[in-house]
C-alpha cells in the first residue's frame, strides 16, 4: 500500500513594496553600494509601515512552511494513533530536515512591536513563534533518528518517544498556523489592493504592476483550493477566481505586446498555470468538486507551481527595477 497522499500547502506572496523602499532587495545589494532608496511620501507611510510588517510575517511563514511539509512527509507513511513499530513499509522516507529560522523569527519578533498596530495578528504570530520553537527540535530529532535508522536499534523505542511529544506539539502548531493564514489573508487582500493602486499611481501598469497583478490573483485561487482537512472545492468561487487570474495573465500580454521585454521569469510560468488550473477545473467539474476523486495529484502540482512562481515573482521584481 502506497504511503497516504497529502495536499500540500502553499506559499505566501511577498508584497513588492511602493518605489523608494528596498525590502524585497538582497541585504548584499546595499552592502554592495546599491543606491541607497529614495524618500517616501509622507502620504504614503502607513502602507510603507504596513507592507514591511506583512513582509516580515510573509517570510517567516513562508521559511517554517518546511515543518508542515516534514510533519505531512511523517504522516504519510506512520499510523498516527499507533506511533511508528519500526517495521512500517515506508518508514524510510522518515520527515524533511528543517530550515534555519533565526532571522525570519527575529525579524517577526521586531514587527510585532512596529506599527501600525495588529492587535490580533501580533499576538498570533507570538504564539505561532512559540509553537514552532516547541515542535522543530522535536522534528530534527526525529529526522536524523529515521535517517540514520536508528529504529533498528531499539525496535523504535526511541521513535515512538518523539511521536508521543511530537503530535501534540505538531498538532499546536498546525493550529497556530491555521489562524494565522486566514488571519494574514484578510490583511493582505485589503494591503494587495492599496499597493497595486499605489504601484500604477506612480508607475503605470508597469512590470512591476504586472508581476503584482498575477499574483494576488494566483493567491485568489490558492485561497480556494482544497485541503486535506475540506477537500471539496466552491466551484462557483473557484471559476470566479479562474476568471480573474485569467485576465490577469491576459493584462500580462498586452503589456508584452507594448513593452518586447515584458515581464522576465514568471511570463511563461503564469501562463502554464493557468492552463494546469483549467485542467484541474475540468476534473473537479466531473467529480462535483471533490479532490479525492482524481484530483489531488492536479492539486499538488498547481501548489507547488505556485510556490515556484511566488520565488520567480521575487526575482522578476528586483531585474524590474
Amino acid at each position: 500500500m502506497p504511503p497516504k497522499a497529502y495536499l500540500r500547502s502553499a506559499a505566501l506572496a511577498l508584497a513588492l513594496m511602493t518605489p523608494g523602499l528596498m525590502a524585497l532587495a538582497p541585504a548584499s545589494a546595499l552592502a554592495q553600494g546599491a543606491a541607497a532608496p529614495a524618500a517616501t511620501p509622507a502620504g504614503d507611510a502607513g502602507l510603507q509601515a504596513a507592507i514591511s510588517k506583512s513582509n516580515a510575517y510573509t517570510a517567516l511563514m513562508n521559511r517554517t512552511l518546511r515543518a508542515n511539509q516534514s510533519w505531512e512527509r511523517y504522516a504519510s507513511w506512520v499510523d498516527m494513533k499507533k506511533g511508528p513499530t519500526g517495521k512500517e513499509r515506508y518508514i524510510t522516507y522518515g520527515l524533511y530536515s528543517l530550515y534555519d529560522v533565526n532571522s525570519e523569527i527575529a525579524a517577526a519578533e521586531q514587527a510585532t512591536v512596529r506599527e501600525p498596530a495588529l492587535p490580533e495578528i501580533d499576538q498570533t504570530i507570538r504564539r505561532y513563534i512559540a509553537a514552532y520553537q516547541a515542535l522543530a527540535p522535536l522534528i530534527t530529532r526525529a529526522e536524523r533518528y529515521y535517517e540514520r535508522k536508528d529504529y533498528r536499534d531499539d525496535g523504535a523505542a526511541e521513535g515512538r518517544k518523539l511521536h508521543e511529544q511530537m503530535v501534540p506539539a505538531a498538532k499546536a502548531f498546525l493550529q497556530e498556523r491555521a489562524t494565522l493564514d486566514q488571519q494574514m489573508r484578510v490583511f493582505k487582500r485589503d494591503l494587495d489592493a492599496k499597493e497595486l493602486a499605489a504601484v500604477e499611481a506612480r508607475e503605470g501598469k508597469s512590470a512591476r504592476w504586472q508581476v503584482r497583478n498575477i499574483m494576488i490573483n494566483a493567491r485568489a485561487i490558492v485561497d480556494l483550493m482544497p485541503s486535506n482537512e475540506s477537500p471539496i472545492v466552491d466551484l462557483k468561487a473557484f471559476d470566479v477566481a479562474v476568471a480573474g487570474y485569467a485576465a490577469a495573465v491576459r493584462e500580462m500580454d498586452n503589456f508584452k505586446e507594448r513593452e518586447p521585454k515584458g515581464v522576465p521569469f514568471i511570463e511563461s510560468q503564469a501562463s502554464s498555470w493557468l492552463g494546469k488550473v483549467r485542467d484541474f477545473r475540468e476534473k473537479l467539474g466531473k467529480s462535483k468538486g471533490d479532490v479525492r476523486k482524481g484530483a489531488a495529484n492536479d492539486a499538488n502540482w498547481l501548489i507547488t507551481n505556485y510556490n515556484t512562481m511566488v520565488s520567480l515573482a521575487d526575482t522578476a521584481v528586483r531585474m524590474a527595477r
